[in-house]
């Protein structure tokens, strides 16, 4: 038996097991595929990513990756005005001053391995059910990539499988609201002129109220994608991979697309957005990542909060253990930790996307941002958590961009 079953060896997952071993809790990290596998992503590692990294003793070992380090980031507007934020933190306080862009396949098996050196592992092992014990949930069943099928019982299970996640599913707390609910697409080219150690944000009319994203993604490759709410996409008579045709091959982004080429077919997937705070814990366990719907509802980042809340549902854990009970009374202190962190974070950020639908005031503030230092360092200041994100949402912050 163990302390902890972990469902899902992504981001969440690989990293919930780094802090098991780091507090001494005995877990079985579990996963349906085999490893090295491709997650259809932005691979933008934030500013939390590099953080937990940090606190793991990663950091340096992750620079040495496949990938783009980052330095700034540019947010276009549908008029195409921009500003760019440098990421310039005081490293004497460990605020973070670079993030990353390593593609998944390459990030995720290196999270994986790490966490394959410290704990048990099974690969190609498919989950299909719970197990119950007098109406308490004591495991998970499945099928093993032989065919065969397999039990593993501890109190408290993480799920961390995903946008999909099976566990919530049986658990009857999956949720896919459609209103907080948004669909990408992704597709690495080689070829695109002018990358350099930037993230590029453009929120322009062709893909309004969503963006397009151009990435640095390592050597002369470049990941680029486009994002829009659900509701939105339904409503489209277009296809997203004709709205990513239409915007490469638009006036103001043409000359950079005009050598490259695609290296893969554009792939999709829906991102449960943090607009709303979902069911997140109960009787005898907790969800993570994708599983509890913690995608940032402005920049649709997701890897960085996926990995806070690791660190916390494993703090949750061990106090559970100690306690000996692991009723959803014990476990919330999951939900006000990872919540306390990130929740005002995905409240403004909810605003932010709001603010998307106008192309007015879009292209009002970015006019006004690439003017202000004082507007410039805030945001910067936000990206390398030096100044909360909620003050994005403070009148003094609109009032310095008014009258700047």
């Amino acid at each position: 038996m163990y302390d902890v079953i972990i469902v899902g060896a992504g981001p969440a997952g690989a990293t919930a097991a780094l802090f098991a071993k780091k507090n001494n809790l005995n877990c079985i990290l579990l996963d349906k595929a085999i490893f090295p596998r491709d997650k259809v992503c932005g691979d933008a590692l934030s500013g939390k990513s590099v953080r937990i990294m940090n606190e793991l003793d990663l950091t340096n070992e992750v620079e040495q990756l496949y990938g783009s380090e980052i330095n700034r980031i540019t947010f276009g507007g549908p008029n195409h005005s921009k500003f760019d934020v440098h990421l310039k933190g005081n490293n004497k306080n460990n605020y973070i001053t670079k993030g990353y862009v390593i593609p998944r396949k390459i990030f995720d098996h290196f999270l994986f391995k790490k966490a394959k050196d410290v704990t048990e592992v099974l690969e190609g092992f498919k989950v299909n059910d719970l197990l119950y014990e007098n109406n308490k949930l004591v495991g998970i069943k499945g099928i093993n990539k032989d065919g065969e099928r397999q039990t593993f019982e501890a109190p408290v299970i993480l799920g961390c499988d995903g946008t999909n996640s099976i566990i919530a599913r049986k658990l009857e707390v999956y949720e896919r609201n459609m209103d907080h609910t948004a669909v990408a697409i992704r597709c690495y080219y080689e070829g695109v002129k002018g990358l350099s150690n930037q993230i590029e944000l453009h929120y322009i009319k062709e893909v309004k109220p969503g963006y397009f994203w151009l990435f640095p993604a390592g050597g002369d490759k470049a990941n680029i994608g486009i994002g829009l709410s659900k509701n939105d996409a339904k409503k489209e008579d277009r296809t997203l991979s004709k709205i990513m045709e239409e915007v490469t091959q638009s006036e103001y982004f043409r000359n950079r697309f005009a050598s490259a080429k695609p290296l893969e077919k554009p792939r999709g997937w829906n991102l449960p957005m943090g607009s709303i705070h979902r069911k997140n814990h109960g009787d005898g366990y907790m969800l993570l990542g994708d599983a509890a719907g913690l995608i940032d509802p402005f920049t649709g980042e997701g890897i960085g909060n996926a990995m806070v809340a690791a660190k916390y549902a494993i703090q949750a854990a061990k106090k559970a253990k100690e306690k000996g009970d692991y009723s959803q009374n014990t476990l919330k202190v999951y939900d006000e930790l990872l919540w306390n962190e990130i929740g005002k974070e995905l409240r403004t950020s909810t605003k932010l996307q709001s603010l998307s639908r106008s192309s007015f005031l879009l292209n009002f503030v970015i006019n006004r941002a690439s003017r202000n230092q004082e507007v410039q360092d805030i945001i910067s200041g936000m990206l390398s958590k030096e100044i909360p994100k909620d003050e994005l949402s403070s009148p003094l912050f609109y009032f310095k961009i008014l009258f700047s």
